[in-house]
Order: structure tokens, then sequence, then C-alpha cells
């Protein structure tokens, strides 16, 4: 058996590696192809975040529809509402809560879940996730404004056009729809009953905006989130979802914040779809 020296073997060249240049090469067309991966990932992403939202307002409509049954055509009390006054020592909040779809008063400080276990549509989907908007990235703090890594429990708020329950005081100027049968104007399909609202504005779980030829300036009270790509999610009174993209974002800088030109028609858009004084037939 012929055996070779291996000294006089030499190296083929099929093994030797990259050289510098070469996985330069590589490593930029891989970041190429990132740069134009990634911006479809995260839009991908965020349109399963939009779907889910969508899917837990659908959940809840269906819950509120279930109560109706069950209840002689009643809508169930939207009782948690809050009021504010502002003073030389900033913005005070007067709560009142009673036995409500959700008796919550201040998003960011419900350390766990009892206000939603203890809300009359619970009962009907003990699902906890469906109250919260997976975009929704705010979290709890304390009383004492101390902020907390676990994510808030809840990100929807029920309309006070749906059996609201204001202030006496108020009461002639914000009307409600106590029954499902009652509603004429906006019809169901139009009359939104659940609203992704932002977290700068999330208290009470009662969406209020001030009415048509209100008392009040035209301002923010409740502000819908812009978290979907600008827009928010909502529910109807007939038991469908839409996605409304709106004009500008939204940022609440202050409560009762009076609507500059450039919102007037979000805002619009909002108020057009909860009942009015005039509503009354």
């Amino acid at each position: 058996m012929r055996r070779r020296n291996p000294a006089s073997v030499q190296p083929s060249p099929c093994g030797s590696g990259f050289t510098l240049v070469e996985l330069l090469v590589v490593i930029a067309i891989i970041g190429i192809l990132a740069a134009f991966l990634l911006p479809a990932l995260s839009k991908a992403k965020q349109q399963a975040y939009n779907i889910t939202c969508l899917n837990n307002l659908k959940q809840l409509e269906l819950c509120v529809h279930l109560y109706v049954l069950d209840n002689s055509d009643f809508y169930p009390p939207n009782n948690a509402g809050a009021t504010f006054s502002v003073t030389t020592n900033g913005d005070v909040f007067t709560y009142n809560v009673q036995q409500s779809w959700l008796p919550g008063t201040d998003a960011a400080t419900e350390i766990d879940p009892a206000n939603i276990e203890n809300g009359l549509l619970f009962k009907y989907n003990t699902s906890l996730p469906i109250y919260h908007c997976p975009s929704d990235l705010s979290t709890l703090q304390t009383a004492d404004g101390t902020p907390l890594p676990q994510l808030r429990w809840r990100s929807y708020n029920m309309s006070q056009s749906v059996n609201g329950n204001p202030d006496p005081a108020y009461a002639p100027y914000i009307p409600a729809w106590t029954k499902f049968t009652s509603i004429r104007h906006p019809i169901p399909s139009e009359l939104f009953t659940l609203i992704d609202e932002s977290a700068d504005t999330i208290q009470d779980a009662n969406y209020g905006a001030p009415p048509a030829g209100g008392p009040w300036a035209q301002e923010w009270w409740d502000m819908p989130s812009d978290r979907h790509s600008q827009g928010a999610n909502l529910s109807f009174a007939d038991g469908h979802v839409e996605h409304w993209k709106w004009g500008c974002p939204k940022v609440a800088a202050s409560d009762g914040e009076l609507i500059s030109a450039q919102e007037m028609p979000d805002f619009l858009r909002v108020q057009n779809a909860m009942k009015q004084p005039y509503d009354n037939n």
C-alpha cells in the first residue's frame, strides 16, 4: 500500500473558511433583509393585537346582550361615574360607585381584578383578558402614584348613553337609553356601547362626553385611545364591532381638555354615536 507523505499534501481550496470581506457581505445582506422584514413583522403583530382587541369587545358586547335577555330588556347599570373639578391644588375627582357592569373607580390603581369580578357582566364570561387590550401597555400604580410593573386589568369603558347614571344635576343634559328596544336615535347599529379608551383618561368605567347643546364647552371628558395605528375599536348596540381611524393623535394633556379645530371631526364622530338630549323619541 503506497503511503503519501503528509508534508506533501496541499490543502484543498474548497476547505478554506470565509474571508473577512465575504463575512461582511453576508452580514450586510442579512441586515438589508431584516430592514425589510422587521417592519412587516411589526405590522403583522399590531394587526394581530387589533384583531384580539376587536374580539374582546365582541365578547363583552355579547355579555351585554345576554344580560339584556336575562333582565327584561334592561341594560346593565352603568353607574361607575366620576366628576372632576379644577382647584388650585389640582383636579379633584368625586366618584359615584354603585352596582354596575363594572364598579371601577380608577383603572390605574386597581391592583387586583376584584372590580371586574364584581361586575354584572362577569358571570357571562369569566375570562379576565377580554377586559384588556393587548396593545395597552399602561401599568398600575399605587394610590400615591408609585409606578408598578404590572399591566392594568382593563382598557374599555361603557358609553354613558347605555344606562348611564350621572349625578341628578346632570341627568337632564346627559340622557341614556335604559332598554335595548327603546333605542331610536342613534339606531342600534350606530350607537356605540363599549370603547377602547385612552390610558390617560380611563378612571371609572363610564365613558363620558359632553352632549350637543349642553351647558359645557366642547371638551374631552374621556378620550378614545389611538394605540391601534392612530385608531380605536368600538362595539355597537346591534352587536357588531368597528375600528375607527382618527384624523390626529389622541393625547390627553389635562382633564377636560378643550378640543382643537383639528380634533373636532373626531369628537363629533364620537358624539354622534351617543344619545343626545334631543334624542328622546
